[in-house]
């Protein structure tokens, strides 16, 4: 996969109230040689910089550095595809699940170090942290959502209540809560504690192939294969808000931090966002030659990233038309430090201290990393005049983006002054009519 690929219009969203600011970026990362690529929960900010994780049908998982002569490093484990993947909240572990009915934790070092759980029938589907980073919760094709001990790499419990495969389950905020969604055309909401479904919302058009919380907890985005975007508000039981601005099937979404945007990958080969405040569509978003099938925003929400069916990942950057040839690749085995669990007993759901699973092995790799990083981007790098230059063109892109904003804000207010004027307008005339 060499030369240019099309760069997706991306939006830096600065505030929570703001309208976000479009600019280009793009990135040709290293091609799974098979199937569709995903990027779930990828995008985050470590010491190291800005790390991407992708997974595909062709079994691996690749974790690089988005930065102009990144290196990429494969990890290799899995026997069949790899389904979903995630990102730790503090970054220092990847969960990954694969059709092989395996979850893989990863310690993300060249060592490959990872653990395997195994307690699921069928494929699995996806996999997620809670936001403390403690549990994670798999969904399967065996109909089943298991939620798992970090710490202790153990299946806690499993709830049974979907009737087909669930698609995908994801924890909220304060971890008391899971949302699942099946192609039993539900999405249920969970009880951590009680172990027990709470609420369960029907989609007679179609079922929902993802699903996740808003920021605050208080509502659940579904994606539907009817092409459908529903907002819930869980504390009502009720739909908030029902968008139908694809024309295919909606796969993926992806809330902002602030929780007033929605951004959506569909099969129709877009991403869109939405201003949930305002219940419209804002953007509109090419860049994929086929369909989306992930899309998440970075934890501060400054950008995103989308994989799709074309093999292609699109992470986004603040610089303007950024490329970057195929990426060094290292491929990295898996070595089993950590034990095969496959005890399923179960135990309550608590939360314990902070997980120090990666201590001891970072230590141990930290010598041997740092120098394989420094090589490789030693010979890699780009000057660092030009590298400086880049930066003031950045920042006069930004102070440029930043007044078409507040341009397109004032022009915003007046279109909508102007219309309430004619309306007045139109409706004094229509009283004195009246009168008349």
């Amino acid at each position: 996969m060499g030369g240019s690929k099309d760069v997706l219009l991306a939006p830096r969203m600065n505030s929570g109230l703001g309208r976000p600011r479009l600019e280009r970026g793009g990135f040709d990362g290293p091609p799974h040689r098979a199937g569709s690529c995903r990027c779930r929960g990828a995008l985050l900010r470590l010491a190291h910089g800005l790390r991407a994780a992708t997974s595909s049908l062709d079994s691996f998982l690749m974790v690089w550095k988005l930065k102009t002569q990144c290196r990429a490093y494969k990890f290799v484990g899995h026997a069949e595809a790899v389904t979903s993947v995630q990102f730790s909240p503090d970054g220092q572990l990847l969960a990954s699940a694969s059709q092989d009915r395996t979850v893989r934790l990863w310690i993300p070092c060249i060592h490959g170090e990872s653990s395997v759980l195994k307690g699921h029938t069928a494929s699995v589907r996806s996999v997620s942290f809670s936001h403390d980073g403690h549990f994670l919760v798999s969904a399967s094709n065996d109909k089943s959502i298991k939620i798992w001990s970090v710490r202790h790499q153990r299946l806690l419990f499993s709830l049974f209540q979907h009737t087909h495969w669930v698609r995908c389950a994801k924890f909220s905020p304060d971890g008391r809560l899971i949302a699942s969604c099946s192609e039993d055309k539900s999405v249920k909401i969970w009880d951590t504690r009680n172990k027990t479904c709470i609420d369960s919302f029907l989609d007679y058009g179609g079922f929902a192939n993802f699903v996740d919380f808003n920021p605050s907890g208080t509502c659940i985005a579904s994606a539907g294969s009817n092409h459908t975007v529903k907002l819930w508000d869980i504390r009502m039981n009720k739909l908030l808000q029902h968008y139908k601005v694809h024309r295919a099937g909606v796969n993926c979404v992806s809330f902002h931090p602030s929780g007033n945007y929605l951004i959506t990958a569909s099969t129709d080969g877009t991403l869109k966002i939405l201003d949930l405040l305002e219940g419209r569509l804002i953007y509109t978003l090419h860049g994929h030659k086929g369909p989306v099938l992930s899309v998440t925003f970075s934890k501060g929400g400054e950008k995103f990233a989308s994989g799709g069916a074309d093999t292609q990942v699109n992470p986004t950057f603040d610089v303007t038309n950024t490329q970057t040839v195929d990426p060094p690749v290292i491929e990295i085995s898996s070595s089993s430090v950590f034990s095969v669990v496959d005890d399923v007993s179960s135990e309550d759901l608590q939360y314990p201290p902070a997980s120090d699973l990666a201590t001891s092995s970072k230590r141990k790799s930290a010598n041997e990393t740092e120098s394989a990083v420094h090589n490789v981007d030693k010979q890699t790098g780009i000057s660092s005049s030009l590298g400086n230059a880049l930066e003031h063109i950045v920042e006069q892109l930004d102070v440029l983006t930043l007044t078409i904003s507040i341009l397109e804000q004032r022009l915003t207010l007046t279109e909508d002054k102007l219309k309430e004027c004619l309306e007045n307008q139109q409706k004094m005339l229509l009283q004195g009519r009246q009168e008349e």
